[in-house]
């Protein structure tokens, strides 16, 4: 498989440095680099969530799924750009919505520029590695499947091509959401977040971040970030609510390796599905919840007081490493619900940096 190519590289990366053959100068090492230019902006929007349909049964349909597996090079940091791995340019992939009893027809076709093969496992179907075992496909193929979503929750997709953990941490992941036979109580506003480490040497003074092999077998990120950059969430595509309003996060863990630990501070989870469970009685008055690598959950919660809540996994060291988002939440203060008696609100919260 041409993912060899990448292992091959490295080891004859490591064979050069030992021999000192091809050795660079300390003046070449710090020669003005190549720059390489941001093509996409690979930050999925936390407001992309597929409209819900009206409550109440109906007769099961087909969706038809459209997936285009790319190879882009997008601002990871700022001054810092990185080759992502994505599903339609974007990171997470599109999130898919559908009912217990439908069919989805999946259609993915790995763009005629990738370097790498790809394919798409759905946690979600049953049979044939959720899709990885007959999806493979090389620069320009076009693989088709369908399968019937056989149980509620909310599910991980992500590619399944060896080495599958270095595909998803390269962006390559998202969620499609299975809802019971009637369907989910209506919100305000629903948001999708994911989370991500990406194994990459911090870039320092060079602008282009490159793949980290020994940090992604060793489970030693540069990077952990929401939808897929660091402030993406923050700046970039904040999430957006008012007061009173009820606000529904669909959240999942591409991984590959690290658990969340869900929080938002400022906020207490009224009610939480825990694993991503819709057919239960949800969880309610939750402060922070477990999300494993390929898992999802889905939030919900009334904001009553106006300001800038910040999404983090409360492992919180690594917010240093760019996992910080930001809600922000317009409308009349509330003194009732807290009140400043020093005057310490007056203060911004300021970006949030890592």
């Amino acid at each position: 498989m041409k993912t060899k190519s990448f292992l091959a590289t490295v080891s004859a990366a490591a064979l050069i440095a030992l021999s000192g053959v091809g050795a660079a100068s300390a003046t070449t090492l710090y020669a003005e680099p190549k720059v390489k230019e941001p093509v996409v902006d690979i930050v999925q929007d936390p407001a992309a969530v597929p409209a819900p349909e009206a409550t109440g049964k109906r007769a099961p349909k087909t969706h038809t799924v459209v997936l285009t597996t790319t190879e882009v090079e997008a601002r990871l940091d700022d001054g810092t750009t990185y080759t992502y791995w994505t599903f339609n340019n974007k990171v997470p992939g599109p999130m898919v919505r559908v009912r217990v009893g439908d069919t989805v027809n999946v259609s993915m076709t790995n763009a005629p520029g990738s370097v790498m093969n790809h394919s798409v496992d759905f946690h979600a179907a049953t049979g044939f590695l959720g899709g990885g075992q007959i999806s493979q496909a090389e620069p320009g193929q076009t693989k088709e499947f369908s399968f019937k979503a056989m149980a509620p929750g909310v599910y991980v997709y992500h590619c399944a091509t060896p080495m599958v953990a270095q595909h998803i941490a390269k962006g390559m992941f998202g969620l499609i959401v299975v809802e019971p036979e009637g369907g989910l109580p209506k919100v305000d506003k629903e948001f999708y977040v994911m989370q991500q480490e990406i194994y990459a040497t911090k870039a320092k003074n060079l602008p282009a971040a490159e793949d980290d092999y020994d940090g992604l077998v060793n489970e030693k990120p540069g990077y952990l970030v929401f939808n897929g950059a660091v402030g993406g969430l923050v700046k970039d595509k904040p999430l957006k609510a008012n007061v009173g309003e009820t606000v529904r996060i669909w959240f999942g863990v591409g991984g590959p390796n690290f658990t969340s630990s869900f929080h938002v501070i400022g906020e207490i989870f009224d009610r939480v599905h825990n694993l991503g469970d819709l057919d239960t009685p949800p969880l309610k008055n939750v402060q922070t919840v477990t999300v494993a690598p390929g898992g999802a959950t889905m939030v919900e919660f009334k904001v009553d007081y106006p300001g800038k809540y910040a999404l983090v996994d409360h492992a919180l060291s690594r917010a240093t490493k760019g996992l910080i988002g930001i809600l922000d939440v317009d409308g009349k203060v509330d003194d009732s619900i807290i009140l400043d008696k020093s005057g310490d609100s007056r203060k911004q919260l300021g970006e949030m940096k890592h």
